[in-house]
């Protein structure tokens, strides 16, 4: 099942397509995907979640902090 993930980039916007190759789990039908797929080298992306604004960032011991 493809996704699509707008990502802003220095001003403008772009968008990926991501692959999924599996749920996460079978029994919840839970979407799964690895961190560096939304992160894409970065330290932080910004994913918006009802019109609001949430920080996803990748710590330097490999946490992931999600902030609003």
């Amino acid at each position: 099942m493809p996704a699509t993930l707008s990502l802003p980039r220095t001003g403008q916007a772009s968008q990926i397509s991501l692959q999924m190759s599996q749920p996460a789990t079978l029994a919840d039908n839970a979407l799964g995907m690895n961190s560096s797929e939304l992160l894409q080298g970065r330290k932080s992306v910004t994913i918006l979640h009802n019109g609001m604004p949430y920080r996803l960032q990748a710590t330097k011991l490999g946490k992931l902090i999600l902030t609003k």
